[in-house]
């Protein structure tokens, strides 16, 4: 496939900071991953509500023709693995969220706004105990440097924290964005059941979630529930499979994702934190 500089005419991408889509959003979104649940989920229902969308599950999005609000890619290895879902990503997105290798090199033209990724700067030793910069959450724990790369970033333009699944990522690009309601869907953390669209025969993405889970996913996501969701930003989880545990992210149905989305929270569902 024949890849496009970003910087010809023909592919129209608008190379932005972060800074540029700071704020910029507010109320519902939903993050849509590429966890088997996802396939039950009613995209053209819920289409007038933004969406972050990653990886393959672009997929879902190419099939009903609605763009995403956003498309975020984090996996290095995603856009030679599985490069027509890349290129229809990149065609269909009206934001992108890529690393800066893959902004110089995209594979078809596009009219999408292109934001480049750089991941957080990494804390120094004693950096936890004296950390006074708001817009970096980072742990707490001193020793370990596993422990010092767990944070959640309130603000893109200095970067990200990784934690090893994309969906970490799309999520302080909600917060960053602006967003105060967010519905993870196909978010599962299951490597044993797959994505909902990878089908026998087919090229499959390599897949990290097991050995990765326990040691990066759920202390970050455990520290994005205790130091960053209050009542301006709520997460919610709609899928009844996901590892996640719902003391952590509280998991609903699409009945209560929809009563929310219109302003009718039952009662108990207006925080996505549990005391």
């Amino acid at each position: 496939m024949e890849r496009v500089s970003a910087n010809q005419p023909a592919c129209r991408a608008s190379i932005m900071d972060f800074a540029a889509c700071r704020g910029i959003a507010d109320g519902p979104v939903f993050i849509v991953a590429s966890g088997a649940s996802a396939k039950g989920f009613p995209l053209q229902h819920f289409a007038g509500v933004p969406m972050i969308t990653v990886n393959g599950a672009i997929s879902m999005f190419a099939e009903h023709g609605v763009r995403p609000y956003f498309y975020v890619c984090t996996d290095t290895g995603f856009a030679q693995q599985q490069p027509e879902l890349y290129a229809k990503a990149v065609r269909l997105s009206q934001r992108l969220a890529i690393w800066p290798s893959e902004v110089s090199a995209l594979p078809v033209a596009t009219r999408a706004q292109v934001f480049p990724l750089a991941k957080a700067a990494r804390s120094s030793l004693l950096a936890p105990l004296f950390n006074t910069d708001p817009m970096l959450v980072r742990s707490r724990a001193v020793w370990g440097s596993r422990s010092r790369s767990v944070g959640f970033s309130k603000n893109l333009s200095q970067g990200f924290f990784d934690a090893r699944t994309v969906a970490y990522a799309a999520l302080q690009l909600a917060f960053h964005l602006g967003f105060n309601k967010v519905f993870l869907v196909g978010v599962d953390l299951d490597q044993s059941v797959g994505r909902f669209y990878e089908t026998p025969g087919q090229a499959v993405s390599r897949c990290h979630l097991d050995e990765s889970y326990e040691r990066r996913i759920l202390p970050s996501l455990k520290l994005m529930a205790d130091r960053v969701v209050n009542e301006q930003f709520a997460v919610y989880n709609l899928s009844a499979t996901s590892k996640i545990p719902a003391s952590v992210i509280p998991k609903i149905t699409l009945d209560q994702a929809q009563a929310l989305i219109l302003g009718h929270a039952p009662q108990g569902l207006l925080c996505s934190h549990p005391a």
